[in-house]
């Protein structure tokens, strides 16, 4: 897989309560991915991008919110999100990036 293709399946890291949770409890890092990724290039991606091994991956499909608005009914995009858990001793330092 080239260079190009990981950083079009790693759109952004996803901050959230539940995330800073799971990063804590558990070493699982999670994840903004590209609606077509695939776990296989989701984990070949993050070993790729931030040089760590990668146990396993999950991933969700979040579908957008619908929301009123002075202007109507407006429907946010749907996305893909991929919580991701990595071996014992590994990390990811965002601060770096």
């Amino acid at each position: 897989m080239n260079r190009e293709r990981m950083y079009r399946i790693l759109e952004a890291p996803h901050f959230s309560e539940k995330a800073s949770r799971l990063g804590d409890q558990s070493n699982q890092y999670t994840f903004k991915v590209a609606r077509d990724a695939t776990k296989t290039e989701i984990k070949l991606a993050v070993e790729g991008v931030f040089d760590v091994k990668v146990r396993d991956v999950t991933t969700l499909n979040v579908k957008g919110k619908v929301k009123r608005r002075l202007k109507g009914v407006v429907k946010r995009k749907s996305w893909k999100k991929a919580y991701v858990r990595l071996e014992d001793g590994q990390e990811i330092d965002f601060s770096s990036l």
